[in-house]
């Protein structure tokens, strides 16, 4: 993945602290839980996929992942839909979700029909197509445009989300792009994913971001880093990013989507995302 500069960047001394402390709000749980499914965005097993996605879907099955968000941005990988479907029921696993590209708008009714197949109730854009150097104007058009297509989606009992990148978080004219974007969007229409990694990247501690928009968010990417500006991603709990009090502060997680992804690996990416299930399955938080 292409990254820019993190934008801010503060000492790893300062980093570790915030991201420990975390600032979201809420009543306290009285008990401690964990989370009730686990989900695996595709994009970690990529490579495997490509060769046998079958084959990927049963082993991510095995570890003991309940759901799966797919590429569509890939076609998942040449597997038609039903076809797909088939192979998800077998192996008990569900696709909440599926992350496509900003083009897939242009055939939104198609991309809705496949969803229905696939059991989707969201549509995740994945990244803007938006030429450097970016402007605001830029950020607003398209949240305009996953304004119009989410009210065309809700229309068929389909949620069109957006998904953040590292450089959406670059400042234009004193303010940050992503939270003007945001700002513009409808939360009747569209829903947001929050890539923790990816807010980390760019130099985010993303705990700060639950505290400004935590009631939009809906989806999760759960990833790692080894400290707020880093170019790469990490196993979970290798990194900075202190999941207990971040997990914590999300209200109604059971009814929210979790998907663990790792881009980046010390060996065999199975072995990374056996981990990570290992790690997030058993968190107390």
């Amino acid at each position: 993945m292409h990254r820019r500069e993190f934008i801010g960047a503060v000492g790893s001394a300062v980093a570790l602290t915030q991201l420990s402390c975390g600032g979201v709000k809420q009543a306290y749980r009285g008990s401690l839980g964990k989370l009730n499914r686990v989900g695996l965005q595709l994009y970690s097993l990529r490579d495997d996929a490509r060769v046998d996605l079958e084959r990927t879907l049963a082993d991510i099955a095995s570890i003991g992942y309940k759901e799966v968000e797919l590429l569509g941005s890939m076609n998942n990988f040449g597997m038609p839909p039903a076809k797909l479907r088939e192979v998800l029921d077998r192996n008990g696993l569900e696709a909440p979700s599926t992350h496509v590209s900003a083009n897939a708008l242009k055939d939104l009714q198609g991309q809705i029909t496949e969803a229905k197949i696939l059991g989707h109730k969201y549509i995740v854009v994945a990244s803007l197509p938006i030429a450097k150097p970016a402007t605001l104007e830029d950020y607003r058009r398209w949240a305009d445009l996953l304004n119009a297509a989410g009210r065309t989606a809700r229309e068929r009992g389909i949620w069109i989300g957006f998904h953040n990148h590292a450089d959406d978080f670059v400042k234009i004219d004193g303010q940050v792009a992503y939270d003007v974007l945001v700002e513009r969007i409808d939360p009747d229409a569209v829903r947001l994913q929050l890539d923790t990694g990816n807010a980390a990247m760019a130099g985010y501690n993303p705990i700060d971001y639950m505290d400004r928009y935590g009631d939009r968010y809906w989806l999760f990417h759960i990833k790692d880093v080894p400290q707020l500006g880093a170019k790469t991603d990490t196993e979970l709990g290798q990194g900075v990013i202190k999941w207990r009090p971040f997990l914590d502060s999300i209200a109604g997680i059971d009814g929210k989507e979790v998907f663990v992804e790792q881009e980046t690996y010390p060996g065999r990416p199975i072995d990374s995302i056996r981990r990570d299930f290992e790690y997030i399955s058993k968190l107390e938080f």
